[in-house]
Order: structure tokens, then sequence, then C-alpha cells
């Protein structure tokens, strides 16, 4: 048995004892439950924070006069995680596959955005593509590795999810503003307006132990653009990208960014939905 195979069955080797744990009925058994949906959460999220670490660890570690730049190093040490995730089976194909799309759209809307003076990235690399360098797209890839994976290992079920291909409109809406808002009238509230349409009956079931529980899939996504949002504010502290507004100096983003990542959220989700089909919850075993 492969090194990779050993560690994905260990995982699920540690997942299954906590879900063939007994729960007790009252405050006990909930903590049980809180415990084991941190765990998996905490799971789901392993690409996310290995690449915090990452920025983290080399804006307080990387000599100035080394000779890889600080970026480039990002950038391999993203595409070796990357490899990783596949190599010990956390990932499938398909949702590599996903993510890679997500990689390509995140770097393609980082172009326009650094050309336009939305954001900057302060340092020099020689992996890059006109003012960006390739790590950019692998913070893109984080979020829907996480989405990829938290819906695979919840189980996620839906009641009330709406037709597919108004998601998919949704999301092409949304992209395009992101690029349109800075010649034409920015319509986010609209987009706000008909998320809340479409999604407002969506309810998602998730699994953390034995039974499946329930949350309204707008708060969902807010929860989620909230950590984004916590995450940027690391990134931004960790000097990986900075807004031009910090250039005098490190401060935190602004919580009006929280819109553009619940927007970003749904794209990210949308892509996630072309491999993960949402199942209904009359099918839930």
């Amino acid at each position: 048995m492969s090194d990779g195979a050993r560690g994905h069955s260990r995982f699920h080797a540690v997942r299954s004892r906590l879900e063939a744990m007994a729960v007790e009925p009252g405050p006990r058994g909930w903590f049980l439950e809180f415990l084991v949906f941190g765990f998996k959460q905490g799971w789901a999220c392993l690409f996310g924070g290995l690449m915090l670490a990452l920025l983290l660890g080399t804006h307080f570690f990387w000599p100035d006069d080394a000779p890889l730049h600080r970026y480039d190093a990002i950038t391999i040490g993203a595409v070796l995680i990357q490899l990783a995730m596949l190599a010990f089976r956390l990932e499938t194909p398909k949702e590599a596959l996903v993510i890679l799309i997500f990689h390509i759209v995140g770097t393609v809307m980082e172009l326009f955005k650094t050309a336009a003076g939305s954001w900057q990235y302060p340092e020099a690399s020689l992996l890059h593509i006109g003012a960006v360098p390739l790590f950019s797209g692998f913070m893109y890839a984080a979020v829907g590795s996480y989405i990829a994976r938290v819906w695979r290992i919840f189980d996620f079920r839906y009641t009330g999810y709406p037709p597919a291909w108004t998601s998919y409109v949704l999301a092409a809406a949304i992209y395009i503003n992101f690029f349109a808002h800075h010649w034409t009238y920015d319509i986010r509230w609209f987009l706000f307006a008909a998320t809340g349409l479409l999604f407002w009956r969506c309810q998602v079931w998730f699994r953390p132990l034995h039974v499946h529980r329930r949350m309204p899939l707008l708060v969902g996504w807010g929860l989620v653009a909230l950590f984004i949002w916590f995450a940027e504010n690391i990134g931004t502290f960790a000097r990986a990208w900075t807004y031009p507004s910090q250039n005098d100096g490190w401060h935190m983003v602004g919580l009006e960014k929280l819109g553009s990542w619940y927007l970003l959220m749904i794209i990210s989700f949308v892509l996630v939905s072309l491999v993960q089909r949402p199942k209904g919850r009359s099918t839930a075993p």
C-alpha cells in the first residue's frame, strides 16, 4: 500500500471510530457531535490551512537575500500541496478538475483587478503572469477545495434547491459583474436580491455524526464568507497581497469585502455542483 493510500485509510479509520461512538441524549451528546463537527471542518479546510501556514511562514522566516523569491517559493509550495492532496487521495480527480477551473477563473479575475488597481502584489517574482504571481490562483483553489471536500465529508443533501440552470445563470452574472462594474453600474445589490429569491427556501442538510442537521444555505454561505474574510486578513497581514489603503501600514480589511466574498462563494459553490450534484433530502440513507 502506498503512503498516500495509508494516509487516506488512517483518516477514514479515525472518522469511522468517531462516527461509531454512541451519542447520549443531552449536553454530552451535543458536545461530542460538536467536536466531530469541528474535526471534519478542520479536515475540509486542509488545503486552505496549509496555504495560510505557507503565507505566514514565509512572511516571518523567508530570508530577504534568499536566491529564490518568496512569491516563487509560495507558488512551488502550493503546487506541492495540490499534488499531495491528489497523491494522498484527499481530493478526487473530478474535484481537482473543478478546482483547476476555479484556479483559472480566479487568475483571470486577478489579472483584471490588479490592472484596475483594486489590489496589488508588492514583492518581486519570476513565476507570474503580468503583475500576478502564480500562487494567487491557489488562493481561489483553496476555496474550491474546501467546498468540494466539506460537501463530500458532511454528505450534503438539499431541500428547496432551485433548478440547476438558474444557479448557473446567477453565477455567470456574478462573475461578469466583478469585471463590468468598473465601466457600468454595479448590480451587486440586484445579485444579492436574486440570490435571496432563488435560495431563500433552500436548506442544506449535513451530517456531523449520526444524523443530518439542517441550516439555511444562505446562512451557510454567509458563515463561510466570514471565515474567508478572516483568511484574507491573514493574507494581507503576511503581505501576500495588499490593498491601496494598506500601503502605509497594515490594517484589517473592511467589512464591505464580506459582500464580495459572499458572491464569490456562490461562484465556487456552483462550480463544485457540476461534480457534486445536489442530492435531495429524500435520497438520504
